[in-house]
Parts: C-alpha cells; sequence; structure tokens
C-alpha cells in the first residue's frame, strides 16, 4: 500500500500520470513533486480533487502550474494539514487570496511558502482567516510581503504558535514591533533570518505600543540593520523570552542588550550571542548573574570584546550550563583555570576555537574539565601544542575532542 511518494526531476511524468496516482492510489497520504515539466494545473486538480483523497503532506516546487492549481488546493485540501508550496512563478496573489479565502484549508497547520512572488499583504491575510488550524509558517524569499502583511498573520491567525521569516525585505522595525504586539496567546516562536530591511531609528521603541505577549523564543540572525534600537524595544515587549538568538548582529552592544536583560522574568535558558563583537564583559556578567541557574546554553563564538572577568562571572553563576562556546573570545589560561575550579556538573560541550591566548599551561584545567565532557573544541588554539591534545585525548576517553 503506497501511502508516500517523492517525484523529483521526472520529465516524461505528465498530468495523465499523475491523475492515475491519484486513483490507484486511494490511500496516499504524502506526495511531493520538484521539477516536473510536464504536470501542470490539469494534474494537480485531478490528484487533489478525488472524493477519495486522504492527503495531509502536499509539497510542491518548481512546477508550472498557475492560480487554478492554488484554488483547487484551497477548495479540495480538506485533509491536508502540511503544505509547501515554493519556486511557483506562474502563480499570482489573486490565486493565493482564492487559495485562503474557499477555506477548504482548515486542518492546515504547517505552511512553508518559498520563492513565490504571488503572495503579497492582501493574500497572507486571507490565509490566516482562512487556515484557521494554523500553527506554523514560514516565509522565505516573497519579495511582496510587507509590515502590514506580517501583521495582519499574526492578528488573524489566533493558533499560531511558529512563525519564520527569512530573506523578507519589506520588514521593518515597526513590523517586528507589530508583530509582537499582535500575536495571538499560543504565539511561541518568532524567527527572522537575513531580513536586510530592518533598519534601526532613534526613539523607535518609545512610539510603539507595549503589551505582554507569550513569546519564549526570539531569533534574529544575520539582519544586519538590527542594533539597540530594536533590542531595546523588543525588551520591552518580550518579558517572557526563554530562548534568545542574536547570531550575527554586529550593532548591537550594552546599550542595547542590558535594557532587554532588565526586563526578562523567567529566567533565560539559550542565548546565542554568536558574532555580536561589540558586546563587553558588562552585558555577559549580567546576563550570568540574572539567568545563572537556568541558563543551558551560551554561545559567545567571536564576541572579541569577551574575557576571563565574563568566564569567572560564568564559573560562579551558572551552575545548569551544558554547552558553552567561547570560540574567538580573549580569553587566557586565567579564565580556563576559574572554569576548571567552578562547580560545573552538567558542562558537556566547551568550544574554545581560535582562543589564541589559551596555551599548554591550561593542559591541566583543560583535562579536568576534559573528564567530565562529551565534547570539547580546540582547533585553531595556535598556543596549545599537540602533546597537550595527546595527553587530554589519553585521559579523557568519552570526551571528543577536536583540534
Amino acid at each position: 500500500m503506497l501511502t508516500a511518494l517523492n517525484l523529483e526531476l521526472c520529465p516524461r511524468i505528465g498530468n495523465e500520470g499523475l491523475g492515475a496516482i491519484g486513483r490507484l492510489y486511494t490511500r496516499l497520504q504524502s506526495i511531493s513533486i520538484k521539477e516536473c515539466p510536464l504536470i501542470g494545473d490539469r494534474g494537480i486538480a485531478s490528484l487533489i480533487s478525488s472524493p477519495l483523497s486522504v492527503l495531509n503532506r502536499i509539497k510542491l516546487q518548481n512546477l508550472n502550474i498557475t492560480d487554478f492549481s492554488l484554488a483547487m488546493i484551497g477548495h479540495y485540501g480538506r485533509t491536508v494539514s502540511n503544505l509547501f508550496l515554493g519556486g511557483l512563478k506562474n502563480t499570482t496573489e489573486e490565486g493565493f487570496w482564492v487559495m485562503g479565502n474557499t477555506k477548504g484549508l482548515k486542518r492546515v497547520s504547517s505552511l512553508t511558502v518559498v520563492s513565490c512572488r504571488g503572495i503579497a499583504d492582501f493574500s497572507l491575510e486571507a490565509i490566516a482567516r482562512g487556515c484557521i488550524s494554523l500553527k506554523q509558517i514560514c516565509l522565505r524569499k516573497c519579495c511582496s510581503i510587507s509590515d502590514n502583511g506580517v501583521v495582519a498573520l499574526t492578528r488573524n491567525a489566533t493558533s499560531l504558535e511558529i512563525l519564520q521569516l527569512d530573506e523578507l525585505r519589506g520588514i521593518t522595525l515597526a513590523g517586528i514591533a507589530g508583530m509582537i504586539s499582535s500575536c495571538g496567546k499560543k504565539m511561541r516562536s518568532l524567527s527572522l533570518v537575513n531580513c536586510n530591511g530592518v533598519k534601526d531609528f532613534a526613539g523607535g521603541a518609545s512610539i510603539l505600543p507595549i503589551s505582554r505577549p507569550s513569546l519564549r523564543s526570539l531569533s534574529v540572525r544575520n539582519c544586519t540593520g538590527f542594533g539597540n534600537a530594536g533590542l531595546t524595544m523588543v525588551g520591552s515587549l518580550c518579558p517572557s523570552l526563554k530562548h534568545l538568538d542574536l547570531t550575527g548582529l554586529c550593532g548591537i552592544t550594552d546599550a542595547g542588550l542590558l535594557p532587554l536583560l532588565e526586563k526578562c522574568e523567567g529566567g533565560l535558558i539559550k542565548v546565542n550571542l554568536s558574532g555580536c563583537f561589540n558586546v563587553t564583559n558588562k552585558a555577559i556578567a549580567t546576563l550570568v548573574r540574572q539567568n545563572g541557574g537556568t541558563l543551558e546554553l551560551l554561545n559567545l563564538d567571536g564576541c572579541r570584546k569577551v574575557t576571563d572577568e565574563s568566564l569567572v562571572a560564568i564559573s560562579d553563576n551558572c551552575f545548569v550550563l551544558n554547552d558553552l562556546d567561547l570560540s574567538k573570545c580573549a580569553i587566557t589560561d586565567s579564565g580556563i583555570t576559574a572554569l576548571s575550579e567552578s562547580i560545573q556538573p552538567n558542562l558537556q560541550v566547551l568550544s574554545l576555537s581560535g582562543c589564541s591566548e589559551v596555551t599548554d599551561e591550561s593542559a591541566s584545567s583543560l583535562g579536568l574539565l576534559a573528564r567530565n565532557l562529551l565534547g570539547m573544541n580546540l582547533q585553531h588554539c595556535l598556543s596549545i601544542s599537540n602533546s597537550t591534545v595527546e595527553f587530554l585525548a589519553e585521559i579523557s576517553w568519552r570526551c571528543d575532542i577536536i583540534s
């Protein structure tokens, strides 16, 4: 009994073949179709419209289909729970609007749309209203979406829990504030990656509405214009954060991070500041003092202003930490000694990659740490010799040492 089918780069399979698949395999639950040039609207319609269809996962990529197929999916997709649409260049905003407005996708809980110019603000709102069970949505490289669309999405998709936005250049800081302020009580996670339309503006946080959303996880990665004003705004709007990922935000400093930390109420569990090279010991000390009892992951990769002072604060305050990344930080043997002398029963992974000031003098301290670790990264530690690495490998058989 065939329940899942993947058709990729099948130049000889067309509409008739897809129709036959729909008629013969009535228990088909999942189908993925990618770059099949002979498959068009007629084939998608025959597959979707079968009264016996039990399809719950549909993935369509780089196909020559139009708005008609979107309308058919919207009307007949009554059993669909997971929908992926990518690279559909012949679809328009009207097609996406009809797909949402026909209200046949009431069971869709996960929607991903990639590189579809047709999806825009108006159609996004229709999808939010029509897909009443939507819990997770990912929008990537959809150039027609602006602040108005994403705010309408979070306001109307009342079951939404996870929102991922990748390379949406029409999103600004005001849009981020609007999304956070208008999201429903079930919203838990917001992720923005490479949204380079986001630019800080002076006094921006003070003119935005303050609310208490339920966001637990916020990821703003490689959004080059996101700086201290954005971070301060996020702090005022998201007091319940548990997971914070600010990877690649080279514009943020202590001036933006400290107000956010002051507003966090429940205790951060995972914090990633990789590439935030203007953050200093002051912010890190505040972070670990306030969250040391809950912090399990701390990534400071590339924070070149972080020194032994931060490592001493981590050693004194973090008791449940299991993953610590200090790659390319300005730490020395003294910091490693402080860490080795502290009580870190849960620490499993330690990365010191690129820490050129850590030397063979730390061999005994690294040995103490390695005995309880599962992994240690010593790549590009130019002052640590091969003999020290061999010594560590000998005394800590269960620790995977990368050098």
